[in-house]
């Protein structure tokens, strides 16, 4: 009878097991079915994914060689611009050149003149001035050193100028 009563706990115990594996299995297989249908799903998306990839990559393709298409076209362009920096260098160059030597002729033109009205203004000085006019005239030139006839402003203008030449190069 013990035999009876263990053949019928083990049955019903395999029963009870059998019932609780069978929900077991039919839950992993929901959970399987979810799986499948999430992974059509981004099969979908991916090879919409795909397709808009493969759109935006020929764009790409596209506007690269639009692109090296008018680079080429500059080419010439360019070109011209560096040919025409080339120039404008060169010319810089004769103008400094040009300038230097009217600056030094014109430099050694002023200190001879200088010396000379320094002399005149030297002898001037040890005879003294006959009219009130002429003494402010003498002071004036004594001060001044010919600036009142415009002996040194065209200096400034030309200074003014290289300046400005400069300033424009760079």
């Amino acid at each position: 009878m013990i035999y009876q009563i263990s053949v019928a706990l083990i049955a019903i115990a395999f029963a009870v097991l059998v019932f609780f594996l069978i929900r077991t299995l039919k839950s992993a297989q929901g959970s399987l079915d979810n799986v499948s249908q999430t992974l059509q799903e981004v099969q979908k998306t991916i090879d919409e994914l795909s397709y808009e990839v493969k759109q935006t990559v020929r764009h790409a393709n596209d506007i690269t060689v639009d692109v090296q298409h008018k680079m080429k076209q500059i080419d010439p362009v360019m070109e011209s611009v560096q040919n025409l920096g080339e120039v404008l260098n060169e010319v810089t160059e004769a103008a400094k050149q040009v300038s230097s030597t009217l600056m030094a002729k014109f430099q050694t033109k002023r200190s001879s003149t200088e010396q000379s009205k320094h002399s005149e203004v030297a002898n001037v000085v040890q005879t003294p001035p006959a009219t009130p006019t002429d003494r402010t005239l003498q002071s004036y030139e004594a001060t001044y050193h010919d600036d009142a006839k415009g002996g040194k402003s065209w200096l400034k203008y030309v200074d003014v100028a290289a300046n400005v030449w400069q300033r424009m190069r760079k």
